[in-house]
């Protein structure tokens, strides 16, 4: 059911984005030093470089820093992708029935659940960027102390359609993600058989 794809898609992207958000955490700081003015930069030189400077300079923990708000973003992204996804496919399959083929049925549902995949979770990866690539103001707090700050904070200052700046962009990362995943996932599925009717 909807609900079951939306539950497992929940726990799977928020375990996943879990274990690796230090690696996405090296990456959105290394990105974003390229914007910040160059006293501001932190000059990453590597990846493993960006693991032991965050480690030494702020803790083991700081690791995980962004954490939620990249599980959150995981969990919109997989709900978006997943169930839009079957939510289409059944919706083509019941309307063409055995007219049309599996596989155009297949990449037909895929580009539509691209497009919901970019629109559903790109409020989330701003949100997620945004907390990640913080550094303390002067007086040693942070711009952001949460989600639901970091939230009021972006729509008093950008309005509501800030969430989604950037979304042609951003579809062209997530979209053809979305479209490979899911049309590979359904070459998995039917080379081990799984979900199919007996």
């Amino acid at each position: 059911s909807a609900l079951q794809r939306a539950g497992a898609s929940l726990f799977a992207g928020s375990l996943g984005s879990f274990v690796g958000n230090p690696c996405d955490l090296a990456l959105v700081r290394m990105q974003a030093d390229t914007t910040l003015p160059e006293a501001e930069r932190r000059n990453y030189k590597n990846v493993a470089d960006a693991f032991t400077r965050i480690v030494s300079e702020e803790g083991v923990t700081a690791l995980w820093k962004g954490a939620v708000p990249t599980m959150t973003r995981a969990v919109a992204l997989n709900i978006s992708m997943l169930v839009s996804y079957e939510t289409a496919k059944e919706t083509a399959t019941a309307a063409l029935g055995n007219d049309a083929s599996p596989f155009k049925i297949q990449v037909g549902s895929s580009m539509i659940a691209a497009v919901a995949t970019a629109v559903g979770s790109l409020p989330f990866d701003n949100i997620k960027t945004k907390m990640q690539k913080q550094k303390p103001l002067p007086d040693g707090t942070l711009p952001y102390n949460s989600i639901a700050d970091c939230i009021s904070k972006s729509m008093a200052k950008e309005g509501v359609t800030g969430f989604w700046a950037g979304l042609p962009t951003y579809y062209f990362r997530v979209g053809p993600h979305a479209i490979i995943t899911l049309l590979a996932a359904e070459q998995y599925r039917k080379l081990f058989g799984i979900g199919q009717k007996k």
